[in-house]
């Protein structure tokens, strides 16, 4: 149920934020936040989602300059949720493995991270490809 919209359009279910500046991440963050309250979440799962929005949307200026955030409504078998896509075009994760190790030694600028933003959420997808770019999907589920 993810969402092919183009960048900057915005309907009921799905809204997409483009990244090119750290006041996407915020835009990205309350359009996060706003659906994730619109669905029921509570304060602490909204939180949650905030954070793992401003995490994805940071990785994506810090390593690709740019990129775009879309947010999309779930309903699955009587459930309700949120799905966060975060796509770039950069040059990719070459060791996936040791970048998702929550004891490797990287570099992290602020945050959780990618370990860190799994952990957040109930469900974590990542696909890169080196040279191409990176795509994360997570999906948080109303309890």
């Amino acid at each position: 149920m993810s969402t092919n919209l183009p960048v900057g359009k915005t309907d009921s279910d799905n809204r997409c934020i483009p990244l090119h500046s750290d006041l996407d991440i915020v835009a990205a963050r309350i359009e996060g936040r706003n659906l994730a309250k619109e669905l029921g979440f509570g304060i602490i799962d909204q939180a949650r989602i905030a954070t793992a929005i401003s995490e994805l949307a940071r990785n994506a200026l810090l390593y690709a300059r740019h990129g775009r955030i879309m947010l999309s409504r779930l309903q699955q078998r009587g459930r309700v949720g949120i799905e966060i896509r975060c796509e770039d075009q950069g040059p990719g994760i070459p060791d996936l493995e040791r970048i998702m190790d929550p004891n490797a030694p990287i570099r992290r600028e602020r945050g959780v991270g990618l370990a860190g933003t799994k952990r957040l959420m109930d469900e974590f997808e990542i696909r890169s490809q080196v040279g191409k770019g990176t795509t994360v999907v997570v999906r948080k589920w109303m309890r």
